[in-house]
């Protein structure tokens, strides 16, 4: 045998020893069993669970996750809801409205005499405050001066008049008693009374003149006419100003006012307007950045509605404003809290318990649900304060409504705690 074909012949037994071991390995190394016996295939397949038509069924496992049969029972889940206990006690309310720092008296300064204005107080500027009569310019009394001193002359000459014809008039009564003459004259210019009288109106007139010119020459000296603190100056050293030119801008600071427009509603919650006779109303005055406060009163109401707002203002009042530990200055837009009156037997509820359908949802004591419409007196620091339920004295609110919710839907009620309940 040549050497091809015993190479040829040891690949051949080599692929068939190949060939067997695959079969072998496919048949799970099981040898064959008997001649009609199942194999090991057959073997591995699931028991019938039956048959139908003669064929075989076969039963599958149901795929993991899926949901129970028709025949199996569901478990209904109660949903659980948020409440708070509430029970009728008495609140006091607090109204709260915003307003702007005024100054009682807002006044534009101006010069009652003309001339040139002669010196300016070194404190004349802006900013600087003045007590009552403090000096801030002084306009040149040359011309007022000797204004004061003719119509200072201009009376005594009347005087000297005055009491010449009281002497005439004495003289003309003595003649006429001398006379012999009976009854009075047929002319009271006999005895000299309408003299007299032209006399003494004279000297009034000139008394008159003099007082104006004195005036006048007070008005060259521009003072403050009230506690101030200065705005805006208008005038300077050495200019001219006319009678009724503007001299400065000046707020008054011994009293602050702020105007707090509230609603009808609002008003409802404060006391009424005649015991401000008796007690003014306590106020908390807290600057926009909530950073400072100031205590004050409600001095008076106002007794119309303003024509944009359609609201009535409270006027709260600060004495000394500028003079406070935190000076309170003109134009501070304030928050106030005034004390109001002290109402009986309500509700204190959070304010997310009233729906947008401003409805409040309550549990029975069965565990349902059931609703009513409040009727709010007021709302403070996220509460909200109601009339309560005609006949409950208690109740469990609940504090965040659904939309889902439904009357006399079972719920399990899980109590709050921070949200305003009693």
């Amino acid at each position: 045998m040549s050497q091809q074909r015993k190479t040829l012949f040891i690949t051949l037994g080599a692929v068939c020893v190949v060939i067997l071991a695959v079969m072998l390995i496919g048949g799970n190394g099981a040898p064959p069993g008997p001649p009609g016996a199942p194999s090991s295939a057959t073997a591995a397949k699931p028991e019938t669970a039956g048959t139908e038509n003669g064929n075989e069924k076969t039963q599958q496992a149901a795929p993991a996750g899926r949901m129970p049969g028709a025949g199996q029972q569901q478990t209904t889940t109660i949903p659980e809801v948020g409440v708070v206990s509430v029970a009728a006690k008495s609140h006091k309310a607090n109204v709260e409205g915003y307003g702007q720092v005024n100054p009682r008296f807002n006044l534009t300064l101006s010069a009652q005499v003309s001339g040139q204005v002669q010196s300016l107080s070194k404190r004349f500027e802006t900013g600087a405050q003045f007590n009552k009569g403090d000096v801030l310019a002084t306009i040149d009394n040359t011309d007022y001066e000797q204004a004061v001193a003719a119509a200072q002359a201009t009376l005594e000459d009347a005087k000297v008049a005055l009491e010449e014809e009281r002497l005439q008039g004495q003289q003309a009564l003595s003649e006429w008693q001398r006379s012999g003459l009976e009854g009075e004259p047929s002319s009271s210019l006999v005895l000299r009374g309408p003299q007299l009288a032209a006399a003494e109106a004279t000297v009034a007139q000139a008394e008159k003149a003099l007082a104006q010119a004195q005036r006048d020459l007070a008005f060259t000296r521009i003072t403050s006419p009230f506690n101030s603190v200065v705005v805006a100056r208008s005038i300077q050293p050495g200019s001219f100003v006319q009678s009724g030119a503007e001299i400065a801008a000046l707020y008054a600071t011994n009293v602050a006012e702020i105007a707090i427009p509230l609603s009808a509603t609002q008003w409802n919650n404060l006391p009424l307007p005649a015991t401000l006779k008796q007690t003014p109303w306590p106020v908390t005055l807290t600057d926009m950045d909530g950073l400072t406060r100031w205590e004050g009163v409600v001095e008076r109401v106002e007794q119309h509605l303003d024509t944009t707002s359609r609201q009535r203002s409270a006027i709260v009042v600060v004495n000394d404003p500028l003079a406070q530990a935190s000076p309170l200055y003109f134009g501070t837009y304030v928050v106030a809290e005034i004390a109001g009156r002290e109402w009986q037997d309500v509700w204190q509820i959070p304010s997310s318990a009233i729906s947008q359908k401003q409805e409040v949802w309550y549990v029975t004591q069965n565990n349902t649900l059931d609703k009513f419409t409040p009727q709010v007196l007021f709302m403070e620091n996220g509460h909200a304060y109601i009339t309560p339920v005609a006949g409950m004295e208690s109740a469990k609110v609940v504090v965040r409504p659904l939309n889902s919710y439904l009357v006399n839907m079972k719920v399990n009620p899980v109590a709050e705690v921070g949200n305003g309940g009693e």
